[in-house]
C-alpha cells in the first residue's frame, strides 16, 4: 500500500506548492502567493453550483466509487469528532455521519461551495451532530488537540501553503487522532498516461465550455492536478509535518490516491 513507485515519464511541471518565496503555482502559472487564494476562490465560486455534476462527468462517476474507500478507510465511529476541510458539497462528511460518525465540522474557504453543501445537508436531514463554518485550511481556527479525525478531498492542490494545511492538521488532532487526504495523483500506468493526458487537456475543457460554461476553470483544474505533488512526495510532506505511520494506496492505476497519517 505504501511503497509504489510513480511512473517519471512525463515531463509535466510538478512542484509541492511552495513554488518560491514570494510565488506559487496557479495551474501551469506561476503567481504571487498573495494571489492564489483569489484567483481559486474564483474558480469554484464558477463551478460551485455545477460541482457535482462536472465531477461526475470528469471522473465518470469514479469519484463515488473513490470517496466510498476514503470513508471506510475513515473507519467513522459515534465517539469520534470529524473536522473536514474544503468539505466541498459534502460528500465526505455525509459519508462520516451515514456511517454512524460522531459530530462533524464541515468546512470550505469558498462561501459558495459551503452553501451548496449546506442545502444538500439540510435536503439529507443531516442537521443534528454538524456544524459549518468558513475555514482557511492554512489557519484552523480551533484549539490544540480537539479532533479525532481530519480530511480533506480534493482540496489540499488547490492550498497555497500545503505543508501548513498539514502542520495545522496535526495541530488540531488528539493524540491518536488520523489525518486522511484524496487527492489526484500520478499515474503509474504507462499505457493509461496518454489516454488521461487526451482526457485531462481536450476533453475536461471542453465539458467545462459546453456544461460549465467555463473552460478556463476546468484547464486550472486539469492543470493543478498535474502541479501535485506525487504519491511518495506527498508521503514525505506528510513525514515531515509530523505524522507517524504514513502511508498511502493508489487508486484507478494512479489517477488519486490515498494518503494518511497518525498523530502519536
Amino acid at each position: 500500500m505504501t511503497d509504489n513507485a510513480p511512473n517519471d515519464q512525463h515531463a509535466e511541471p510538478h512542484s509541492t506548492g511552495n513554488a518560491g518565496e514570494n510565488t506559487t503555482d496557479f495551474g501551469y502559472r506561476a503567481v504571487p502567493r498573495e494571489e492564489k487564494k483569489p484567483l481559486v476562490r474564483a474558480v469554484f465560486d464558477s463551478v460551485a453550483s455545477r460541482y457535482d455534476v462536472m465531477n461526475d462527468l470528469m471522473s465518470l462517476g469514479v469519484h463515488r466509487m473513490w470517496k466510498r474507500m476514503f470513508n471506510a478507510e475513515l473507519a467513522p465511529q459515534p465517539g469520534l469528532k470529524l473536522l473536514d476541510l474544503a468539505g466541498g458539497t459534502g460528500d465526505v462528511t455525509f459519508g462520516w455521519l451515514a456511517g454512524g460518525g460522531g459530530p462533524a465540522i464541515m468546512t470550505d474557504i469558498n462561501e459558495k461551495m459551503l452553501a451548496v453543501g449546506r442545502d444538500r445537508a439540510i435536503s439529507r436531514g443531516y442537521v443534528s451532530d454538524l456544524s459549518f463554518c468558513v475555514v482557511d485550511a492554512e489557519q484552523i481556527p480551533l484549539p490544540d488537540r480537539c479532533m479525532d479525525r481530519v480530511t480533506i478531498s480534493f482540496g489540499l492542490r488547490n492550498c497555497t501553503d500545503k505543508m501548513a494545511v498539514l502542520r495545522e492538521a496535526r495541530r488540531v488532532l488528539k493524540p491518536g487522532g488520523r489525518f486522511l487526504c484524496l487527492e489526484f495523483s500520478r499515474v503509474q500506468i504507462a499505457a493509461l498516461a496518454p489516454i488521461y493526458d487526451v482526457w485531462s487537456f481536450k476533453v475536461l475543457p471542453a465539458m467545462g465550455t459546453f456544461i460549465a460554461k467555463d473552460r478556463e476553470s476546468y484547464q486550472y483544474l486539469a492543470e493543478s492536478i498535474r502541479m501535485f505533488p506525487d504519491q511518495e512526495t506527498l508521503a514525505d510532506m506528510f513525514r515531515e509535518a509530523g505524522f507517524s505511520h504514513v502511508r498511502y494506496q493508489s487508486l484507478s492505476g494512479g489517477i488519486a490516491a490515498i494518503h494518511s497519517g497518525w498523530r502519536l
